[in-house]
């Protein structure tokens, strides 16, 4: 998840557990006197309690594929919690943890008993994605085997090779987290191949009804757009699960919300992963388009690679964000989409002190400040990535790419 302000003349970008990136404070680092930084070196071999030399709340890891092999940084393990900086921001100035194929989770055995062959994108569960700081799922749905599947699949077709899980497991996974979080918000986009009304029947039967954001109160793009609600007031009204559909037309019949009314998207995959570009998904309106409030930025390969996501998510996501800053109106990505967590589940993009003032930090009583993703003009932002620790080269990806979205 994501701060939504910066401190003032000093801003980084904090990869949190290899998913998404965390907008951070060097203020709220919590080292202790003489302990190493986020991005300082320190002794990844280190057995002693002092986590190498890393101070309280980081941990000494390296991000070099393949993994261990290059030297080491302090990581930041734990996100930063956007409302501890106030919830009295609009939804839309707030950017969130998101992973791709969230349900295709390493090592899954096939419910139905089959080898599973298409490729998992995740090594946690969808549980505890959500625990670690995760705040967008996606979620590719079929039906299959008389029920509604999620599958990693291709074609529109759901077969016993590509089938993850079915869906109602993983949506009552989601309805346990937010019945023990009150005041978290969860958002799903679903790559949807499903029939009318099998999606809304099985968010029925997981009990998520009771946590549904009514797609009528969401900003209307006829009406180009605005803010949403204020996240606190979605939290007081019980509004904490938005849902988005890939398929038009479900509004009227299943308060899907078609995500492409609502959401302008990057290109997903290898082909939307260059350097200094900041392509539109086909089905998405242009990145500048302010009748869509939300921004998604996808950032992850064709080919899911554990060793490579390390160097990707360093440098080259750093370049990614600034150009699609410039391309999105100045706005930041509210959510930002990853597909494979990372060698030691930690990586940095190491802050840069800049010389021009910033706002001060965001909190409920400030009814205006900058934002993580401010849709009012702002200065280009100032980050660099310079630790040791850090490849700003991607390299290719092992193995062929393959059709899977």
């Amino acid at each position: 998840m994501a701060v939504v302000a910066t401190i003032r003349q000093r801003r980084c970008f904090v990869l949190v557990l290899g998913t998404a990136i965390v907008v951070a404070f060097s203020a709220l680092f919590g080292t202790t006197s003489g302990a190493a930084l986020v991005g300082d070196s320190c002794r990844a071999s280190s057995s002693t309690s002092d986590g190498g030399g890393c101070g309280k709340g980081l941990r000494c890891t390296t991000c070099v594929p393949p993994p261990g092999t290059g030297p080491a940084a302090c990581a930041r393990t734990t996100p930063v919690d956007p409302k501890t900086h106030g919830t009295g921001l609009p939804f839309n100035r707030y950017s969130w943890l998101t992973t791709h194929n969230s349900f295709a989770v390493v090592g899954t055995k096939s419910p139905l008993g089959s080898a599973i062959i298409s490729p998992p994108n995740q090594e946690d569960s969808v549980t505890d994605q959500l625990k670690n700081g995760v705040r967008g799922l996606m979620l590719d749905a079929y039906d299959f085997n008389d029920a509604v599947w999620f599958c990693h699949s291709f074609h529109g077709r759901c077969l016993t090779f590509t089938a993850y899980v079915p869906a109602l497991s993983v949506l009552t996974e989601v309805r346990v987290f937010l019945d023990a979080n009150p005041s978290e918000v969860v958002t799903v986009f679903l790559e949807d191949y499903a029939a009318p009304g099998s999606l809304s029947n099985t968010f029925n039967a997981a009990g998520l009804s009771k946590y549904w954001f009514p797609e009528a109160q969401m900003p209307s793009p006829s009406k180009g757009g605005g803010d949403w609600p204020l996240l606190r007031d979605m939290i007081a009204d019980n509004h904490r699960l938005i849902v988005f559909t890939s398929k038009k037309g479900k509004q009227g019949t299943e308060g899907l919300a078609y995500q492409w009314d609502y959401v302008v998207e990057t290109q997903y995959g290898s082909e939307g992963m260059a350097d200094g570009s900041c392509p539109k998904r086909t089905e998405s309106k242009p990145m500048d388009s302010k009748a869509q409030s939300l921004v998604l930025l996808n950032f992850f390969t064709s080919n899911p690679s554990q060793s490579w996501a390390c160097s990707n998510n360093s440098a080259p996501l750093i370049s990614r964000l600034n150009a699609c800053y410039h391309a999105s109106a100045k706005r930041w990505p509210n959510y930002i989409a990853n597909g494979r967590l990372q060698c030691g589940h930690d990586n940095i993009a190491h802050c840069k002190i800049s010389s021009a003032s910033a706002p001060a930090p965001a909190s409920a009583s400030s009814p205006a400040p900058a934002s993580a993703s401010s849709p009012s003009p702002a200065p280009a932002p100032d980050f660099a990535a310079t630790s040791p620790a850090i490849s700003s080269s991607p390299g290719p990806a092992p193995g062929p790419l393959n059709s899977y979205y």
